[in-house]
């Protein structure tokens, strides 16, 4: 599904990814961990072509988007869900509808999006909140809703960025398991965090970055640079 080959990427001059070699296979579930500043955010980034890298090659469901022409950007993000950092929604767009723009891009018919739309709120614990507007809502609240807008069109891979940052341990144990749920309907599931009671919790692959560099790949959380 992923497959990095000798990726430099730089801004201004700073080198923030490093000769980085990675490969993920279609179902995975993987934990990008790293302190602030790693490159755990960037990486995401070349991953559905919001940068490019300075060097290297970066390959995404076999296909290569280092050098994707922006014409064909659009078929590369209908097969790629991300939940942001900073949640990116549309301020004058309520939540339901939010959530339905994966679904409109796609042309599915409007009774199967409220379906659908209904479907996912509740499964965050929004249903209630359908009618309002981004800015009305929490942070955490927030964060619920690009989850459930990132899930919407059962993505072939999801890349989600600190997507429990604002949560509690309720929501946050409420939003992992929705992402479990997808990665057993097939969906390749990528996390970036720093929140090492994730990688306690869950036993999976844990990738860590360290001023760009790979410097561990295994299952463990000892693994990832500690405990």
């Amino acid at each position: 599904m992923i497959r990095l080959r000798s990726v430099d990427k730089e801004y201004d001059g700073r080198k923030v990814l490093r000769n980085l070699d990675l490969q993920v296979d279609a179902g995975e579930f993987l934990f990008v961990t790293g302190p602030s500043g790693a490159g755990k955010t960037t990486l995401l980034r070349l991953l559905y072509a919001a940068e490019r890298p300075t060097a290297g090659e970066v390959w995404v469901g076999g296909e290569r988007v280092d050098n994707i022409a922006r014409a064909r950007l659009p078929g590369l993000r209908r097969k790629v869900g991300v939940i942001f950092q900073d949640f990116k929604l549309l301020p004058e767009r309520t939540i339901g509808e939010n959530v339905a723009l994966p679904l409109e891009v796609r042309s599915l018919p409007r009774r199967e999006i409220r379906r659908k739309v209904q479907g996912l709120l509740r499964s965050v614990g929004l249903e209630h909140r359908a009618e309002k507007f981004p800015p009305s809502l929490s942070g955490g609240e927030q964060q619920r809703v690009a989850v459930a807008r990132a899930l919407a069109a059962d993505p072939a891979l999801l890349l989600a960025d600190e997507p429990t940052g604002n949560l509690d341990a309720d929501r946050t144990l409420e939003v992992m398991e929705l992402l479990a749920a997808a990665n057993a309907r097939g969906t390749t599931v990528v996390i970036a965090t720093h929140d090492r009671s994730l990688l306690q919790r869950y036993t999976r692959r844990v990738v860590a970055l360290e001023r760009g560099r790979l410097v561990s790949d295994g299952d463990s959380i000892r693994q990832a640079g500690g405990g």
